[in-house]
């Protein structure tokens, strides 16, 4: 099936593709599954991993070319090793990653790389033990940082670190943070607190501006140059005197949508074209039916084609601005969720 690049009606390309293998995470995250209980997807919707192999041979024949798997936690589901072996087999993909919390990375973090994972991206919020129990709700910031340490030694590099940096709760440890990555040889990147899927507890009060992170980094390392070329790249990439590297993910006061060439693929098979989308496209539904590569591939390149979804975007311009979801409207849907949809 030889690749056939599409673009939507922005010019954009579908360059990058977030799979997200399941909707269970092991934490609970305030700015991500705040809530005490959740609804789950049904297990026996779940893509196997043959279904999710097939769907990404589909993406790389509309131009997909960086594929990053994601959750909820993608390490909870059982034997991703054999996924990523099956999907390393595509000579299409240049950049397969996988974004975790880390917890379970000691454990599978050399037999990820056998199988062909290129690198990992860990969430790292704060570099305090007891910080890290009250932004969690459990106890495991010793496994997170055994796990940064195995990625390492595994040479599942470069590897890059994530911060979604709160008001009155981590943004005092943004120089610790980018020192702790520059002794690793890691990059760290910054992120917005974002209103989206079980942000129920979201305010824009709470958000820490990409200028105020660089104003406190500039306070401590001084000049602070951008580094050019970032393309359809989400982190704005900074490099200090020293030549450290690190990244500021602005999507809620600078949102990139114009040059936002990803898409997400949720476990169960629904396509979604903009994290901010709040309906999907049924992939499971095609593939689970006699429809060839070729009539999905049709219908999957004319939905790319059709594509006008700048999310980030609309809701800067919301003058009154709160959580893009409700509560009630996530537990009729779960889709809807971060944790469902991957990050």
């Amino acid at each position: 099936m030889p690749p056939i690049p599409v673009r939507d009606r922005l010019g954009r390309p579908a360059g990058q593709l977030r799979v997200s293998v399941t909707d269970r995470c092991n934490l609970r995250c305030q700015y991500c599954m705040p809530e005490a209980e959740y609804v789950w997807l049904q297990r026996e919707h779940l893509l196997r991993f043959e279904e999710i192999a097939r769907a990404v041979q589909l993406f790389t024949a509309l131009g997909v070319r960086k594929v990053r798997l994601t959750g909820g936690e993608p390490l909870l589901r059982r034997d991703l090793y054999r996924l990523v072996f099956l999907l390393a087999q595509n000579p299409l993909i240049e950049d397969l990653a996988l974004t975790t919390n880390g917890v379970l990375l000691s454990e599978q973090a050399a037999a990820l790389k056998a199988a062909g994972l290129h690198r990992v991206n860990v969430s790292l919020d704060t570099l305090r033990p007891e910080r890290f129990r009250e932004l969690t709700r459990q106890d495991l910031h010793g496994r997170v940082l055994a796990g940064i340490d195995a990625a390492l030694r595994a040479g599942l590099t470069p590897l890059k670190l994530d911060t979604v940096v709160l008001r009155g709760v981590n943004e005092d440890e943004l120089v610790p943070l980018v020192e702790f990555a520059r002794s690793l040889g890691a990059e760290i990147r910054f992120i917005e607190y974002m209103d989206v899927g079980g942000a129920t507890r979201w305010s824009l009060s709470q958000v820490v501006t990409r200028e105020e992170i660089l104003h406190r980094l500039r306070d401590h390392f001084g000049c602070i140059e951008p580094v050019s070329g970032a393309g359809a790249a989400p982190a704005e990439r900074y490099r200090l005197a020293d030549g450290t590297i690190f990244g500021i993910i602005a999507s809620v006061t600078s949102p990139f949508c114009r040059h936002c060439d990803r898409s997400r693929l949720t476990a169960d098979g629904v396509w979604y074209l903009c994290l901010y989308a709040l309906e999907g496209h049924d992939l499971r539904q095609l593939l689970r039916s006699s429809a060839s590569d070729e009539t999905i591939l049709e219908w999957m390149r004319q939905i790319w084609a059709q594509r006008t979804d700048r999310g980030a975007e609309l809701r800067r311009q919301h003058r009154i601005r709160g959580p893009l979801v409700s509560i009630e409207s996530l537990r009729r849907d779960p889709h809807l969720e971060m944790h469902t949809r991957g990050g």
